[in-house]
């Protein structure tokens, strides 16, 4: 990309900071859940088409593709893609532009994503006859949910007609301070997956033991001995890779001396190896059989798998780290290391290159420092004043 072309593009995403403000602060105060963005979509695909997009179509019920092809067919497209789902948070912020629904709130970013990408359609419309490829602009549902608006994008076909030869994304950080972006190539985040199980005993009276078989002694015998082999010693174990197994959830509907039948268990399972996982699920299901057996209980484990791991490509990302150096100064990229967060943008990743990178959101001055899932989470907004410039250069540089 020319020097011109650069300062016509950081001076654009300037001007268009308090027009990204507002469409950030509209989204966050109509927060929808995922699969259910049904308004969101409406407001996006009329910002779109107000903009001047023609090529505008529904994906997966509540998402929206434009593709702006200027060039022939032959030409790369760059796939550009914005999570649009909130979580069931209530806010706790006290700003003018709070969620308005009570119970749900963009408490990770997505509506910071989707203003983003909008202003990034705007700057590429205007500049449409100074580039050399394609954009395909995806707005996903239901990042927040399995099995992933990733995926049922990949099904309808999103990735084809035309082809997308790499994708781009973001992810707002508080952990980084805002001016700064950061990146890792390679492996990157975790897959993740939902464990439920169901512990059966024999309820009785707590006052005769000899009558029942407590699911939850059992319960609790089975969390120590996962916790044990997955999270103490792992570090003697042969794998040797990033694991992190968890439960946030243990439901027994007994009372002071009542034991119930049975117990349910829900947590979170993530590793960083697609073959260690799988091999992950038979030592789980081998540790519980074992343990329920000794007691003399039954069990059903069910696990619902989730996002695979999220593998940046090498050259993509080192052409988008390469691009925000240039624009912001090798000072403000920062390189990261793997996570065991998840994202279903892990998906994309299995099939073609990409950068998923973060973007520093961070301010202790403003209280922009809490983590996302957080009532409080909320972001320094000059960070949108220079983002939409970041993602246009990034995808003019990966044209070529």
């Amino acid at each position: 990309m020319n020097e011109s072309l650069k300062q016509e593009i950081l001076k654009m995403s300037s001007a268009m900071h308090e027009e990204t403000i507002q469409t950030r602060h509209h989204l966050h105060q109509y927060p929808e859940l995922s699969f259910k963005e049904y308004e969101t979509a409406n407001y996006v695909e009329n910002r779109l088409k107000s903009i001047g997009f023609t090529d505008i179509k529904r994906i997966a019920s509540t998402g929206v593709v434009a593709l702006l092809k200027p060039h022939f067919a032959g030409e790369r497209v760059i796939g550009l893609r914005a999570d649009l789902d909130a979580l069931p948070i209530h806010e706790t912020n006290d700003v003018f532009y709070k969620s308005t629904y009570e119970g749900i709130m963009h408490a990770c970013g997505h509506d910071v994503h989707t203003a983003i990408l909008l202003s990034v359609a705007k700057i590429f419309f205007e500049i449409k006859d100074q580039i050399t490829g394609n954009v395909k602009f995806i707005f996903q549902p239901g990042e927040e949910l399995l099995p992933g608006g990733a995926s049922l994008l990949i099904k309808e076909g999103v990735l084809t007609n035309p082809t997308v030869y790499c994708l781009i994304a973001q992810h707002v950080t508080p952990q980084i301070e805002v001016g700064k972006i950061g990146f890792k190539k390679g492996l990157f985040m975790a897959s993740t997956d939902e464990i439920y199980l169901k512990v059966k005993g024999k309820g009785g009276h707590a006052a005769m033991p000899q009558t029942y078989i407590n699911p939850l002694l059992i319960a609790s015998a089975i969390i120590t001995k996962l916790h044990q082999f997955f999270m103490i010693e792992k570090k003697e174990n042969v794998h040797q890779i990033p694991t992190v197994l968890a439960f946030g959830k243990i439901e027994g509907m007994g009372a002071t001396n009542v034991i119930p039948n049975e117990v349910d268990i829900a947590g979170t399972f993530r590793t960083l190896d697609e073959s260690w996982r799988k091999r992950c699920h038979e030592i789980m299901n081998d540790i519980i059989a074992e343990t329920v057996s000794t007691f003399g209980g039954e069990f059903e484990l069910d696990i619902r798998g989730g996002y695979p791991c999220l593998v940046n490509d090498e050259l993509v990302t080192e052409k988008c780290i390469n691009t925000t150096a240039n624009i912001l100064g090798k000072e403000n990229v920062i390189e990261l290391d793997y996570r065991m967060t998840a994202e279903d943008f892990a998906y994309f990743s299995q099939i073609k290159p990409v950068c998923f990178y973060r973007l520093g959101t961070g301010n202790a001055l403003k209280s922009t420092q809490h983590n996302v899932h957080n009532s409080n989470f909320n972001i320094d907004e000059e960070v949108l004043s220079f983002a939409p410039a970041v993602m246009v250069s990034m995808a003019i540089d990966l044209m070529s």
